[in-house]
């Protein structure tokens, strides 16, 4: 990043950026999300962003226990203290009771051993429903003997409560700031608000393929592949940068864990994420595969979804993230042939948008992680969850986009998805197609939306025949 460019990021975000350094590996060992990170950075950093790294580490350590130290922290409760620490949590409503609970994933404390009293849950409702999934937030919590109206138990209870959300997201704040970026500089923020050092990538190819992981962030329900080298930083952008996607690496899927699970009458994955990352493919289990490729065509067509009697939605995209050899590395091979059989079915392959060329990022290296101020991730993880919601781009690429008469449905809605979610990326400040710069539209939107679209569709061709009959038709800007 440019000094011109730290400038104007400092003149247009002040009390959103942090300086981030080499110092981030002594965090990483402690295996802090970056969200969290970042937080902990600007709120001990002096005016240059400088920090002391010890006395950082022991604010986390008070602030954030570990899990080892969770009988110390029980002891504390039984001895009758209050403690407080910040922490992932998730509420359960009992409709048949109408009690309120919560668990601490991090710590294996379930529903069955809390307590939030009536008077508590009003108090702090609002931000205890922030999500229907897991949250951070700062707990207060003591050790109370609950009557049950049968007999008296012992329930670890919430009696305070803060939610984490350091920052007010001002979406028009953030839209305005962007004008005052070209798009080279922009781009370059971009990078270096997910950890990256944008001087380390060696073209503006590598920097966009990188940036192109962020789509399934900021776009409801987009369903992107990626096949990539090992190396490429694919597991780090979708397990640090946002509390509000999940990452499965290996280990089984079921389509209770992914949607719905009937036994215990809680909604999965998809309800609570703004994206599922389904990492290292080739090693996740399937039990029952047609159970889960029929619930999965379903959703990833419509989001939505059938499990018993239950019918659901969910706004989270799909991610499939695997490795490649680098002989096929190459769109025109079938590059899917080392993928779970799950996905043999082209019917479900064409329920993808698109695929990034994961062969297009560096292999990480030293160079490539930023040393420098850089927007908070924390408040960048926010915006993107923010402009998920917002609409203004989609009906912009509406206005601007001329839709071939025989171009195939999904291959429109996949373009279309693509490149709105580029342009809340890249460009989130147009509100008006007057506004629109439509030759960078064209090159930084529509096109590489078609091309991610057109690998699918070449991989269909080569999985099935008749695909090959369905060719990709051309996308072009309106004229006028």
């Amino acid at each position: 990043m440019s000094d011109k460019t730290i400038d104007k990021l400092k003149a247009n975000f002040d009390g959103m950026i942090v300086k981030k350094s080499s110092l981030q590996n002594v965090f990483a060992s402690l295996s802090l999300p970056a969200f969290i990170r970042d937080w902990f950075l600007k709120k001990y950093a002096d005016k240059d962003g400088c920090v002391n790294v010890n006395f950082v580490l022991e604010k986390i350590k008070d602030v954030m226990p570990r899990k080892n130290e969770w009988n110390a922290i029980l002891d504390k409760l039984l001895s009758g203290e209050r403690v407080r620490f910040l922490t992932k949590l998730s509420v359960s409503i009992d409709i048949k009771t109408k009690k309120y609970t919560f668990s601490l994933p991090d710590f294996g404390i379930t529903d069955k051993e809390t307590y939030i009293s009536q008077s508590v849950w009003e108090k702090h409702k609002k931000a205890l429903l922030v999500t229907d999934g897991e949250f951070w937030g700062i707990v207060d919590l003591e050790y109370l003997n609950i009557d049950n109206g049968k007999k008296t138990e012992g329930k670890i209870a919430l009696v305070d409560f803060k939610d984490f959300r350091p920052y007010k997201i001002d979406l028009d704040f953030y839209k305005a700031a962007r004008k005052n970026f070209e798009l080279d500089e922009w781009i370059d923020v971009l990078l270096g608000a997910i950890d990256y050092n944008a001087n380390g990538f060696k073209s503006e190819l590598n920097k966009l393929t990188m940036l192109s992981r962020l789509l399934p962030f900021v776009e409801k329900r987009l369903n992107l592949i990626e096949l990539a080298p090992k190396g490429t930083g694919k597991s780090y952008i979708f397990s640090q940068i946002s509390k509000k996607g999940w990452l499965v690496s290996g280990g089984v899927m079921t389509r209770s864990k992914m949607f719905y699970d009937m036994s215990k009458k809680q909604e999965g994955l998809v309800s609570y994420y703004d994206y599922v990352a389904l990492d290292e493919i080739s090693t996740i289990k399937f039990p029952d595969i047609n159970e889960m490729r029929g619930a999965l065509k379903g959703y990833l067509e419509s989001g939505s979804y059938n499990v018993g009697n239950k019918a659901g939605m969910g706004d989270a995209g799909l991610m499939i993230l695997g490795n490649i050899r680098s002989e096929n590395m190459d769109v025109n091979l079938n590059m899917f042939e080392e993928l779970p059989s799950l996905f043999e079915d082209t019917a479900l392959i064409d329920r993808l948008h698109g695929f990034i060329k994961g062969w297009d990022v560096p292999r990480m290296n030293e160079n490539m992680k930023i040393n420098d101020w850089g927007l908070n991730t924390e408040y960048f993880s926010e915006i993107m969850h923010a402009l998920r919601e917002d609409v203004i781009q989609k009906s912009l690429v509406d206005q601007l986009v001329e839709v071939p008469l025989e171009a195939d449905t999904r291959d429109t809605n996949a373009v279309k998805k693509i490149a709105t979610a580029y342009m809340k990326l890249l460009f989130p400040h147009y509100s008006t197609v007057d506004e629109v710069d439509k030759e960078l539209f064209k090159k930084y939107c529509l096109e590489p939306a078609v091309e991610m679209r057109k690998i699918i569709k070449i991989q269909l061709g080569i999985m099935d025949i008749e695909y090959k009959k369905k060719p990709m038709q051309e996308y072009k800007i309106k004229e006028g």
